[in-house]
């Protein structure tokens, strides 16, 4: 019957048979009453007790004329599991239903399995994808938190270039007034110098007065650099040498209580730096270490070369020189140390800084291509580490300067004085007349080329930069069509005329004494001797 209903099938003599024959691929089995009567059925029990979880394998049992007993039934749906009784006689049609039937829940059984088989897949492969999901998401909140830190550090980078740009525009102002202010005192310490050299006491408070006024001098130079607006002398410089020859200053700037120890190798190329610059950023730097260790400490001045293979803030990836000051004193927490170099910030009390020392040593570090980079901890010191660009180049002599002649053998001039400050114009006149020469005023551009016009001939015109209506470049533009053999010389306090000035002349730079005054005008007419 199941071959002529198309149904694949096997006979099997005895249940020990059937117990190897029964596999996972086995659609149903069909059992009579007779081969069960007083059989043990537990090793078939046993193997289907063991079928996977999706299995439910169907036994139909045909019996003879009104079935099984009841507790035959029972005993043998408990064994057997998913059993259906088919009662002999029975007609094929029946048989074969009961057979499709059994087939049709067994297939079920077979495509549950398979869609279990699917779902176990795709949660393994889900779990993978989420993994790899999660993986590349931490990966972007990296890149992300990077981004963010790096932009952050930009940001900050920006605000303090904005704060430093806006405080060099102001102290680049105060400076040049300051710097014109010098000059009027200057020339007339110098002036009054040559009256009082009998006088001994006299001549020592004149020195005193004059020194001051030259460290004001100094300061404005300072003052103007970090503004940018004082061009810096950067040269390859022994390193080493220079804070070498600053032993005797180092050591009675810091006082007898503090212990200076210095680690500084021979054997380090040149650094590209303004001197004079790391000097006075050195001393600073050794004056704030004095300071912070008020009941005494160690200051340690060292010197070593590094290579940055990348960009690392204000530093580009080169060789470097680092000058490092370190300190045993108060340090810095995190917040003050995070302010260090903001201008007009100071650690130190009311009328004991100006907080512009760190700032002004910032500014001036990196207009040399270099950097200051500051470390502290609290209750146990500061170190500040000056970075400069190193080079193999060899230290430049500085050039032979021609002699020149001296202000008593100078020739005797017609000079056209112009300047808008009347202090500094009355000054300067002095100075010029006491050398011999013939001076006249002119307070503005429009002044001077009034004169010009009006047909006075002069030698030299000297006239200031910085005046408002005309500068001194379009004056002296316009007065070299007027007096083309006129000499010009400029003076100003910034160390090169801006850029855009459209005219090459000889400048002098303020606040000048009056030897210098001479020397200059000796220069510019020492082919005429």
């Amino acid at each position: 019957m199941l071959s002529e209903a198309a149904v694949p099938s096997i006979s099997i003599p005895d249940l020990e048979t059937l117990a190897t024959s029964i596999h996972d691929d086995t659609a149903f089995v069909v059992l009579t009453e007779e081969v069960l009567r007083g059989r043990d059925i537990g090793r078939i029990s046993t193997l289907l007790a063991n079928q996977p979880s999706w299995s439910d394998l169907p036994f139909i049992i045909l019996t003879s004329r009104g079935g099984p007993d009841r507790h035959s039934s029972a005993r043998l749906s408990e064994s057997l599991g998913n059993v259906t009784f088919l009662e002999r006689p029975f007609h094929p049609t029946t048989f074969i239903s009961f057979a499709r039937s059994a087939m049709k829940g067994r297939r079920r059984q077979f495509e549950a399995h398979t869609r279990l088989e699917e779902i176990s897949r795709l949660n393994e492969t889900l779990e993978e994808r989420v993994a790899i999901r999660t993986a590349e998401l931490q990966r972007a909140n990296r890149v992300l938190s990077e981004q963010i830190a790096q932009r952050e550090d930009a940001e900050e980078r920006l605000r303090q270039s904005q704060k430093l740009e806006a405080i060099g525009q102001l102290t680049g102002g105060v400076a040049h007034d300051f710097n014109n202010l010098l000059m009027a005192v200057l020339g007339n310490l110098g002036l009054l110098s040559k009256y009082v050299s009998h006088d001994p006491n006299a001549a020592r408070l004149l020195e005193g007065a004059t020194r001051g006024a030259q460290r004001g001098a100094a300061l404005t130079q300072r003052l103007l650099a970090f503004g940018r607006r004082q061009d810096l002398t950067v040269r390859p410089t022994d390193m080493v040498g220079l804070i070498i020859g600053m032993d005797d200053l180092l050591i009675r700037s810091i006082g007898q209580n503090i212990e200076l120890e210095k680690h500084l190798p021979r054997q380090l190329p040149r650094a590209l730096i303004d001197a004079n610059q790391v000097e006075l950023a050195l001393l600073n730097l050794a004056i704030n270490a004095r300071d912070a260790m008020p009941s005494g400490g160690k200051l340690v001045l060292s010197v070593r070369q590094e290579r940055l293979s990348a960009t690392r803030g204000e530093l580009c990836a080169r060789e470097y020189l680092v000058l490092s000051v370190s300190d045993t004193g108060h340090g810095m927490d995190a917040a003050t140390l995070k302010r260090a170099i903001d201008p007009f910030f100071s650690t130190k009390g009311p009328g004991k800084g100006t907080g512009l020392g760190l700032s002004m040593i910032h500014g001036v570090a990196v207009q040399m291509n270099g950097a200051l980079e500051l470390t502290s901890v609290l209750n146990e010191g500061t170190t500040a580490e000056l970075w400069f660009p190193a080079t193999s180049e060899a230290t430049l002599d500085e050039p032979v300067k021609p002699p020149v002649a001296s202000s008593e053998t100078a020739k005797l001039l017609r000079v056209l004085l112009v300047d808008d400050d009347a202090l500094i114009a009355m000054s300067s006149v002095d100075m010029l007349v006491d050398l011999g020469h013939t001076v006249t005023e002119a307070n503005s551009g429009k002044a001077a080329l009034a004169l010009l016009e009006a047909g006075n001939e002069f030698d030299l015109m000297i006239t200031d930069y910085s005046m408002p209506g005309m500068n001194g470049a379009e004056l002296a533009r316009a007065a070299l069509l007027l007096a083309p053999k006129m000499q010009i010389l400029v003076a100003s306090g910034y160390a090169e005329l801006p850029s855009g000035a459209g005219i090459d002349l000889p400048k002098l730079g303020k606040p000048y004494s009056q030897s210098q005054l001479a020397d200059e005008i000796s220069k510019l007419f020492a082919g005429d001797e």
